[in-house]
Parts: C-alpha cells; sequence; structure tokens
C-alpha cells in the first residue's frame, strides 16, 4: 500500500496480551497518520471508530510491506484475517479483532468493505504491482482507499448515495496522490504504480521501477495521472458543497491538506532528484483550524 504507515512497536513475545485492547492503543497506532488531525475532529465515539479502522488497515498493510515472510505465509495470514473478519459477522470475533466489534454493530460497517481492504493488500502481496493498466489501477484504489472511504461515510452518518460518491472519488484522489508522492519509496520496494497508459504518453518503455524514477519523462507521466486526481477532487469537493448532512469537516481536511499537496507536487514537478513534498506547518495548521471551526 503506498500511504505511508507508521510501523506498530512489536511487543515482546514475554509480554502478557491485554485482555481487550485499550482505546488509546488505537489512537497512538493513528498518531503517525496523514489523517490523524481530521479524525481528531469527530466526537469521541466516531473518533474511536475512525482510529480502530485504521488500526485494522495497517494490521494487514503491514503483511504486504514487512520483510521477511514468503508469498505463501502472506497470502495465509491475510486468509487468517478473512476468516477473523467472517467470525467477527457471525458474533464471534477471535480476540485480535475484537477491537472493531464495537463499531462495526454501532454504525453498521460493511463485511465487504473490510474484505476488499484485505484483497487490495493481496494485490501487493501477488504483485509486485509495476505499472498496471489504468483499470486495474484503479480497482487497486478501490480496495485500498475507497473502500475505506465506505466504511468511514458510515462514521460520518453521510446519506447513503452522497456518502458512496464522495467515499468513490475522495478514496481515488488521495490514493493518487499518495502514489505520486511515493515514487521512490515504492521503486526500492520493487513496485510502480502509475499505469501503463501514463508511460506510454511520456515514452517510456522501460518496466524497471529504479530505472522508471530515474528517468526524467517521469515528470509527463506523473502529470497524467495528477490530472485524473484533479478530477476526482473536484468531484469529492461538489459532494461536500452540497452540504449533505453528517459530519463532513474530516472528509473536507483531508480533500483540502492533500490537494494542496498535489498542487505543490505539481509546481516543483516530478523529474528526479525529487524529495518527498509536505506542506508547511503553519499552513497546516491554518486547514485544521479552518476546518476545526467551521461547519
Amino acid at each position: 500500500m503506498t500511504a505511508t504507515l507508521e510501523r506498530e512497536p512489536q511487543a515482546s513475545p514475554a509480554s502478557p496480551a491485554p485482555a481487550s485492547p485499550a482505546p488509546v492503543s488505537t489512537e497512538q497506532q493513528a498518531s503517525g497518520s496523514s489523517f490523524y488531525a481530521a479524525m481528531r475532529l469527530l466526537p469521541p465515539a466516531e473518533r474511536a471508530a475512525m482510529f480502530a479502522i485504521y488500526a485494522f488497515c495497517r494490521k494487514v498493510d503491514d503483511i504486504a510491506d514487512e520483510p521477511g515472510p514468503t508469498v505463501e505465509e502472506r497470502r495465509g495470514e491475510l486468509n487468517r484475517w478473512r476468516a477473523d473478519l467472517g467470525a467477527l459477522y457471525a458474533g464471534a470475533p477471535p480476540e485480535r479483532i475484537g477491537f472493531l466489534a464495537e463499531h462495526v454493530s454501532r454504525f453498521d460497517l460493511q463485511h465487504d468493505d473490510f474484505l476488499a481492504i484485505v484483497d487490495g493488500m493481496e494485490m501487493d502481496v501477488d504483485g509486485p504491482i509495476i505499472a498496471p493498466s489504468f483499470d486495474q489501477l484503479d480497482l487497486y484504489c478501490d480496495r485500498v482507499a475507497s473502500a475505506v472511504g465506505r466504511l468511514s461515510v458510515h462514521i460520518f452518518g453521510m446519506p447513503r448515495a452522497e456518502g458512496l460518491e464522495l467515499a468513490f472519488h475522495l478514496g481515488r484522489a488521495l490514493q493518487l496522490t499518495n502514489i505520486l508522492r511515493d515514487l521512490d519509496e515504492d521503486a526500492q520496494m520493487g513496485r510502480f504504480y502509475l499505469p501503463a497508459e501514463a508511460l506510454a504518453e511520456a515514452g517510456i518503455e522501460s518496466r524497471e521501477p529504479l530505472a522508471i524514477v530515474g528517468d526524467r519523462r517521469i515528470d509527463r507521466a506523473c502529470r497524467w495521472v495528477s490530472a485524473k486526481a484533479h478530477e476526482h477532487y473536484a468531484k469529492a469537493d461538489a459532494v461536500l458543497r452540497a452540504r449533505p448532512s453528517g459530519r463532513i469537516r474530516s472528509p473536507r481536511l483531508m480533500g483540502q491538506v492533500y490537494s494542496e499537496i498535489l498542487t505543490k507536487m505539481e509546481a516543483e514537478g516530478w523529474a528526479p532528484p525529487r524529495h518527498r513534498v509536505s506542506l508547511p506547518k503553519m499552513r497546516l495548521l491554518w486547514i485544521v483550524l479552518r476546518h476545526g471551526l467551521v461547519d
């Protein structure tokens, strides 16, 4: 998964597991997320649910990204998470997934959306993904990002139609932005998510990730993808501007921060050498305050 996730500290094997996960543990896991400030805008119950979803995403993301296990071992662990989800929705969750139970019930979170996230991680395990077709990339974005959005809009309390549309467009916009932001990190892992159509537009024939990110023509391929991301941001913004019911300050904050990061990347360009783009702290603070104080 291309979104940058802070790694969970590994507990000592001799340490006894807590009887039940404390809410603070999921918050600590989420505190390294780019979306932490947006989660903090939510009331306590909704905030705890978002932290739990983030914790789940990190657990399955680690299966795809942590070095060491074989492909078969990774697939096996993803299948165990699928089985745990099945048990959760059957009313008998294993201990390691119990932290989701209350939130699934309270917010009517859908089994299929959690399974889609696992399926997205399996795309990375079965890969590596290198220059997929745009349709394959779109499926990947749906599973690792828009599925999280579909869970989130339940928590935001949005009407179904508007919530699904927002999840579709904002999820894809955020994921494409992350892909453009993480080119070098992903290439070091042997992955390259820009679609084949974008590379063809730029005249790049190589399918070696490190060679592609070292090619100055990559800037043109990235702008092909950034145009797609802007289309999704615009459609997500149209949903939010219609002011649907629900707690929409959080997705507004997410969208503004990441759309500004995308715009800044465009201004600097993607030709090598690159650096990881972020917004100045004062700009981030202004955005958080604006969305924290204004509906």
